[in-house]
């Protein structure tokens, strides 16, 4: 390289940033303070990809910012639907990375279920996202990506309401760019989505789960717990040998949780396995006292695993059993199943499952 060839930075992606280091960054370029709340609203609420779009900017900021600074953009998309009205979204990364997101349909609400991670390395026996291990962590900018492309999926008179952290990946697995993008999503200056509609969901990372009750998020919790005991949990989750259920229990009931909310915890029901009414009744004694909710998961089967999906009359009875407990425990209808978009199924490999593929390119 010449010796007069000048050093230029690499560009600033602006979704990578905190809102303070966005107000830093401008007032180094000697943007009024203003301005920070201009680039954000174009940039996490209307979703544009480039400065130039951000007409309310004085021309020669757009220019330096278009010098200056990137815009993380998902275009590489496909989009399957599922005759129950589950959407899949399924985007290719510029390193050749695949995560995947889903829209769920519900009668009074839709809901996106988000990834944190391309793969997952907890290594749960029941999920197939995990088979492949971990590619990598999801940056900031490529979870909230995820929110705004899927706005543009939408179709008049649909409005996203709700945003579960339950996709590919353990979200306190990528603990740093889960948090900064939660502080984003929840920021007025920025989404403006309201905390009290976004659950996180954990496989029990101990540690993690104490340091993100202090966060102040005041997100919703859900925790993975699918095993009435230790024995159950290890073989199914190898994170229980080295947080077993005492003190992943202990964590929850520590929990800061705000007025009024409830932690979930998630039980994925395999037949002969997890669900027998023992089972239930372990589970009441273990939640005892809680400040809780269960949500039963009848497995969703995908082709290689021994796994196998219990009866409804089962599900019924384990469900019956909790609730003689005084526990709440509703059972989650499985959505989008037939495009492999249903919970454990998401995965980088699309040959698992049979899928329905519109090929239309996404509104821009």
């Amino acid at each position: 390289m010449p010796d007069s060839m000048p050093f230029l930075p690499a560009p600033v992606d602006l979704k990578d940033l905190s809102l303070v280091e966005l107000y830093t960054w401008l007032a180094q370029l000697g943007a009024e303070r203003y301005r920070a709340r201009q680039v954000a609203r174009w940039v996490y609420k209307v979703g544009v990809s480039t400065a130039s779009a951000m007409t309310d900017l004085p021309k020669a900021l757009r220019q330096t910012l278009e010098q200056r600074a990137q815009i993380t953009h998902m275009p590489d998309l496909e989009v399957y639907h599922a005759s129950d009205g589950t959407r899949k979204l399924r985007y290719r990364l510029r390193d050749g990375a695949v995560i995947e997101s889903v829209l769920i349909r519900e009668p009074k609400r839709l809901t996106l279920c988000v990834s944190t991670q391309a793969g997952c390395r907890i290594g749960c026996a029941f999920c197939l996202t995990t088979k492949g291990g971990l590619r990598r962590h999801l940056r900031a900018a490529e979870i909230i990506e995820q929110i705004i492309q899927a706005r543009r999926q939408l179709a008049p008179g649909e409005h996203l309401t709700n945003l579960v952290f339950m996709g590919m990946g353990e979200p306190l697995d990528n603990y740093a760019s889960t948090v900064q993008a939660l502080r984003l999503i929840t920021h007025p200056d920025a989404m403006g989505f309201s905390a009290r509609r976004i659950t996180v969901s954990t496989s029990g990372i101990v540690p993690a789960l104490r340091n993100f009750g202090a966060e102040g998020l005041r997100v919703n919790l859900a925790v993975s717990l699918n095993a009435p005991n230790d024995a159950i949990r290890s073989q199914l989750m190898p994170i229980n040998k080295r947080w077993p259920l005492a003190e992943l229990l202990a964590a929850c009931r520590a929990y800061p949780l705000p007025s009024g909310r409830r932690i979930t915890f998630e039980y994925v029901l395999l037949a002969g396995i997890n669900d027998g009414a023992e089972h239930a009744e372990q589970v009441a004694r273990q939640l005892n006292g809680l400040r809780c909710k269960v949500n039963l998961i009848p497995f969703n089967e995908f082709p290689g695993t021994k796994f196998r999906r219990p009866t409804p009359e089962t599900v019924k009875r384990f469900q019956a059993i909790l609730l003689e407990h005084y526990l709440t425990a509703t059972v989650r209808e499985s959505r989008g199943r037939e495009i492999g978009a249903a919970c454990g199924q998401l995965a980088e490999s699309m040959t698992a499952v049979p899928l329905t593929l519109d090929r239309t390119p996404p509104v821009s």
